[in-house]
Order: C-alpha cells, then sequence, then structure tokens
C-alpha cells in the first residue's frame, strides 16, 4: 500500500500539529505520573502544606528524593501544582488539590488517571482485537480499572443521585421512602446500591454485575457502610438476574457495555412491576459526531474503543458504545418494551434518561 503525501506543506501547519502531538504524548506522561502521585500519597502530603523542596517532600511521604525531583517538575510543568523560582520550592494549590485528592468532592479525578492507565496496558490486547473483530470482557482488564471506576463516577453519584436524578424521576421518590424493591444492574463496586441503601432505609436494594470480583468488593463496602441487611449482590448477568416487580430498575453507566442491550431491557421490562421505572444513567454525548469533539468526548471515544466496545462484543455483539445518541439509546429501549422513554437530566459528564411501560 502506498500513502500519498503533498510534496508542498503548509510548513506552519505541520509544526503545530507536531507541538499538539508532543504535547499529548506529554500529557500521556504526566497523567501515568499523576496516578504515581496519587498512589503514593504526594498530592496529600502536599495538600495544605504551603511550600516544599523536593527533599521535604520525599521526608513527609517516605519516598525517594531523587525520584522526586523530576516528578515535581513534570507535574509543575504540566500546571498540576506550582513552583516558585525565587524559593526553589513547590506547592499543590487548594484548587488543585481538592480534585486530586479529595474521593468525596464532585470534583475529584483521581479516578479518571487510574482508568486511563488501565486502559492504556489493554493496548496490545485491544490491537488484536482490531484484527479479529472479537471482543473482550470487562474482568479481562487490568484491576485498577475497577477501583477507578468507583473513584471516578462515585463523587457524582453521591452529588447528583439522591439531590436530583431520583427526584427528577416520575413518582420514584416517594416509592423509595415508602418501602420500594430496587435492582442495580451492572453495579461494579455497588456505590450508587449503597447511595440509595443510604438513602432510603424502609426500600430493599439488589445489586447484580457479572463480574464476580466487583460484587465481593461491593458487599465489602456495604457492610462498611451499615447496609448490608438492606443490600443483596449477585454475580449473574444483565439479561438473567432474578425477581420480579421491582419498582425501579438502574442501569449506571453500563448498558452500553452490555452485548445484547434490547435483551437487557426486555429482561428489566419483564422485571418490572406495572408502575415500575428505569433509570438509566449513559456517558454525555453529542447527537451528531462532531458534539464530541471535547475533553469529554474524547476520553469516552477513548474508553468505548479500549473498553466499552470490546465488553458489548465479547458479550453479544450490539456494541452501543460510550458516545451512543440519545436516539440509538431510545430505539435500543423501544425495542426492549418499554415504550415511554425521555432525558430528565443533564451533567456534565452524564445523560440521565427515564423509561417505562
Amino acid at each position: 500500500m502506498s500513502t500519498q503525501v503533498k510534496t508542498t506543506l503548509d510548513e506552519a501547519k505541520v509544526h503545530q500539529f507536531v507541538g499538539k502531538a508532543l504535547t499529548d504524548c506529554a500529557t500521556t506522561l504526566s497523567a501515568t505520573l499523576a496516578v504515581l502521585g496519587d498512589s503514593l500519597g504526594l498530592y496529600k502530603a502536599m495538600a495544605g502544606a504551603g511550600p516544599l523542596t523536593s527533599a521535604e517532600l520525599a521526608e513527609r511521604t517516605n519516598t525517594s528524593e531523587r525520584y522526586l525531583r523530576e516528578w515535581l517538575i513534570n507535574q509543575a510543568s504540566a500546571g498540576y501544582i506550582d513552583y516558585d523560582a525565587a524559593t526553589q520550592r513547590y506547592s499543590l494549590p487548594d484548587e488543585h488539590a481538592v480534585p486530586l485528592t479529595d474521593e468525596n468532592s464532585p470534583f475529584y479525578v483521581g479516578g479518571a488517571f487510574l482508568i486511563a492507565a488501565a486502559m492504556a496496558r489493554s493496548e496490545p490486547e485491544i490491537a488484536e482485537r482490531f484484527r479479529t473483530g472479537k471482543g473482550m470482557l470487562w474482568g479481562d482488564h487490568d484491576p485498577l480499572l475497577f477501583v477507578g471506576c468507583e473513584r471516578l463516577f462515585r463523587p457524582g453519584y453521591a452529588a447528583n443521585l439522591i439531590a436530583s436524578w431520583i427526584p427528577a424521576l416520575d413518582g420514584v421518590a416517594a416509592k423509595l421512602e415508602r418501602g420500594a424493591k430496587v435492582a442495580d444492574v451492572g453495579c461494579g463496586h455497588g456505590a450508587s446500591t449503597i447511595l440509595l441503601a443510604q438513602a432510603y432505609p424502609n426500600s430493599q436494594f439488589y445489586g447484580f454485575d457479572l463480574h464476580a470480583p466487583s460484587i465481593e468488593r461491593a458487599r465489602a463496602l456495604a457492610a462498611e457502610a451499615g447496609v448490608a441487611e438492606r443490600t443483596t449482590f449477585q454475580a449473574v448477568s444483565s439479561t438473567e438476574f432474578p425477581g420480579s416487580d421491582y419498582d425501579l430498575i438502574a442501569y449506571f453507566d453500563c448498558l452500553h457495555d452490555m452485548g445484547d442491550p434490547e435483551k437487557v431491557i426486555r429482561h428489566a421490562s419483564e422485571a418490572l412491576a406495572p408502575d415500575g421505572t428505569v433509570l438509566l444513567v449513559e456517558p454525555m454525548a453529542g447527537d451528531q459526531v462532531e458534539g464530541n469533539f471535547n475533553p469529554v468526548g474524547q476520553f469516552y471515544s477513548g474508553a468505548s474503543v479500549l473498553v466499552c466496545t470490546p465488553n458489548a462484543l465479547a458479550t453479544g455483539g450490539h456494541a452501543l458504545g460510550t458516545v451512543a445518541t440519545d436516539e440509538a439509546i431510545g430505539q435500543v429501549v423501544r425495542a426492549g418494551g418499554l415504550t415511554r422513554f425521555r432525558r430528565v437530566l443533564t451533567t456534565p459528564l452524564n445523560r440521565i434518561f427515564e423509561a417505562r411501560k
């Protein structure tokens, strides 16, 4: 195969693109070093500590000063931390410390770094899938992915689920307050299940996920949160979870990962109570391709290639993908037997949908 390139190039555009490419490569390295900053407690040691030298940070964190020198230079170059040339000291601004260290803040981004690192590690396997068209199961990825997803999405769920998402659904909040039966399908580590159980003590919650290690983790976290008696977790597929007459069946950032989403919704339709509701939380995406040309769309489309689409292909073959449009999701929902479908809310990272019979 031959590749033809114009013999006369706009050198300014070439230089501009090369600069962008190098910036992207540098950003990738900075994101990897951010994972180290998180796992080694470097950011937390800098938060509120004032200006520090590399030696002082090494003493605070029991790490090697020699490694910290260039770590600090990289992080200052990336704009994550500040550097004072006059004192030769580094500091972490409070406005950066919250997103980097506070796992309960809706601004927390630490989970995104873990997800990016885990996805990068799957590149050799995904390259082979490009050639064969086969899928790759969620559980076959680096375990850092599962931790990263919980840490990325839980703060947003904590900030929005009880305060705005549930109240936006027709009559659901009142049912949960009185006592309802709820299924959280694709629950992962159970962050959403636990938040609901804490908020609505009169209701019973069932978390289902095909990934057995995540279910084990969910049980442990539910016990820590004091809601084990009102939460039941089971490793089972989204088309085979047990039970009936659910007042609410929820899918948090997972329907697009499932290989037969129409069958998934059909199973939910059959398991719903007559006046039950399906809550779908899906990644933010544009109605047109160009609507995804932004940092959120760049992140989610990358995740679609490296994780979400491979899992869908491995479990059925209908890969919605993370940037599926409202129309595409609506078609799946209606084909699955739910006739009423609407987007009820939007956040910077998510679209929240309600579906009913």
